[in-house]
């Protein structure tokens, strides 16, 4: 089992920063595949970004060049860096880590455990 608390979330203005933050309990985090991904009102839950074992990371179009994922082996912990904002990156963020389900990683079916999720908002 991996209890997964995120935090980071906020109201901040177009072009602002965020550091999220998911903070993993209970198993061995440094062998699970670790994404973020977003969802919107009224949207599907959408990929973000992921990174695996190894540190290879991989993110959506949607935020490449914005958007970094680093992980902290030694603290359980998980990082999404968000730069550059825009109204349309408001979202609930979501956590989530996967081993044995994980193939492309882009699809949420292939996480096994999740975080309650951080709102994350940005006015025009």
């Amino acid at each position: 089992q991996v209890q997964l608390v995120e935090s980071g979330g906020g109201l901040v203005q177009a072009g602002d920063s965020l550091r999220l933050s998911c903070a993993a309990s209970g198993s061995t985090f440094s062998s699970y595949t670790m994404g973020w991904f977003r969802q919107a009102p009224g949207k599907e839950r959408e990929f973000v970004v992921w990174i695996r074992q190894s540190g290879i990371t991989y993110n959506a179009d949607s935020v490449k060049g914005r958007f970094t994922i680093s992980r902290d082996n030694a603290k359980n912990t998980v990082y999404l860096q968000m730069n550059s904002l825009k109204p349309e990156d408001t979202a609930g963020y979501y956590c989530a880590a996967g081993k044995s389900r994980i193939g492309l990683g882009l699809s949420e079916h292939e996480y096994d455990y999740w975080g309650q999720g951080t709102q994350v908002t940005v006015s025009s």
